[in-house]
């Protein structure tokens, strides 16, 4: 099993950047948004262990909304650029790898923070400026970008050959698709090593433990908390303007160029140390899960998620989050409200200004008009966006894997017609 890496590298912009910032960050892409594989900044193509990449500048839209909802927080943060990644392999070899290839267009790039020189070491730096993501979901762990790249040759060569027998029977086609499948290179498939399996059991057994020895203080703390999160719940101010149109065609543009699209998303945490440390428990939790529960294919009910991830900023004032799903960004919406709109709440009722909930759980997402309009508040333009192969969907990917393992099992009866049909 592949190891897999995220990454989220941030820092404040110099003053007066912003459109020359911009204008640089344009020029790595072939349509709005959407990087260009071999551009001349950051060659993305270039790094074959990358799945997702991502330029973005964390200018929250929402900030003024603490004026008249949280006056206890501060009415400005810094505006920062961020490089976001998910990629296999560890973070020490990403970095040094990433360096290699992109030196001097991630030192023009970064040379727009404040703190970034000329002669800055630059692997160093990056190290210092890395934010810890407070949730990380990757949609099936160990699944690496060489693995995804041959499943896909094979699927290809498989319906080329299926395609050019279509009237042969199943027992008579299976010998023609197995020297077809014979051409495609395939790598054996890793197993994790023992010292990262056993780290997953101990991750693994750490809620559990937590929670059994926590276990008296929970007692006694449930009841203040229900009344606290109630009192809470009944008083917190609910924010969901009506979209600007201009706003939207902005967003758009960068929109559905291909099966998969990015979303970017910011925003303030309702203020004080109840809100805080729910949302950091609760992001905790979601992390757990996704690491040893949604491993394999799907986040609760959704299937679409490729990466997502969470991440605090601004000692926790804040959060960002990021998302790379297949679909138009209205059915990903509609997705998670008709499938999971508990997890949104979960995962968003701590934000400012977030539809009312009911015992955290209820009520939010379903308010489907405000949740709507409060997403889009949010939502932020992510002005640089690489995907290491356009064309696959997270079905397709699945699809792939499954019929390799066809392939390399020799199905018969119905099993090979039912492997066959998959072609």
């Amino acid at each position: 099993m592949i190891r897999q890496g995220h990454i989220f590298i941030a820092s404040p912009l110099r003053f007066g950047v912003r459109v020359e910032l911009e204008r640089t960050l344009a020029s790595m892409t072939s349509s709005p948004g959407q990087a260009e594989p071999e551009n001349w900044l950051v060659p993305f193509g270039r790094l074959k262990r990358i799945h997702v990449a991502r330029f973005v500048v964390l200018d929250d839209p929402s900030l003024r909304d603490r004026i008249a909802l949280a006056e206890s927080l501060p009415v400005t943060e810094p505006v920062r650029l961020a490089f976001i990644a998910d990629y296999d392999g560890g973070d020490a070899e990403f970095l040094e790898a990433l360096a290699v290839v992109a030196g001097p267009g991630l030192r023009k790039i970064f040379g727009f923070c404040i703190d970034f020189e000329p002669r800055t070491d630059l692997i160093a730096w990056m190290r210092a400026h890395r934010c810890r993501t407070a949730a990380n979901y990757i949609n099936w762990r160990g699944r690496g970008t060489r693995q995804i790249a041959e499943e896909a040759a094979l699927h290809r060569a498989l319906r080329a050959a299926r395609l050019a027998h279509r009237t042969e029977d199943p027992e008579t086609l299976w010998p023609i698709l197995a020297q077809a499948g014979q051409a495609v290179p395939l790598t054996p498939l890793q197993k994790m090593p023992l010292l990262h399996r056993l780290g997953d059991i101990a991750h693994f057994l750490l809620l559990p433990v937590l929670a059994l020895v926590l276990l008296p203080l929970i007692v006694l703390g449930l009841l203040p908390f229900v009344l606290l999160l109630r009192r809470r719940e009944k008083t917190d101010p609910v924010l969901a303007p009506v979209p600007d149109r201009e706003r939207n065609r902005m967003l758009s543009a960068q929109e559905d160029h291909d099966i998969t699209n990015q979303y970017s998303a910011i925003g303030s945490l309702k203020p004080g140390r109840f809100r805080r440390w729910l949302a950091v428990v609760v992001l905790w939790v979601i992390g757990w899960g996704a690491r040893h529960i949604y491993r394999k294919g799907r986040l609760a009910r959704v299937n679409t998620i490729h990466f997502a991830s969470w991440t605090f900023l601004d000692d926790r004032r804040r959060v960002y989050f990021a998302s790379n799903y297949d679909g138009s960004r209205e059915a990903y919406n509609d997705d998670f409200i008709n499938k999971v709109a508990f997890g949104l709440n979960l995962s968003f009722s701590n934000g400012l200004g977030y539809p009312r909930t009911d015992w955290l759980i209820r009520g939010g997402a379903r308010r489907e008009e405000d949740f709507k309009r409060y997403l889009f508040h949010h939502q932020i333009p992510t002005q640089v966006w690489f995907k290491a192969f356009p064309g696959l969907s997270n079905y397709d990917m699945a699809r792939n894997a499954r019929i390799r393992a066809g392939f390399e099992a020799r199905p018969r009866g119905r099993a090979l017609r039912r492997w066959i049909a998959e072609i």
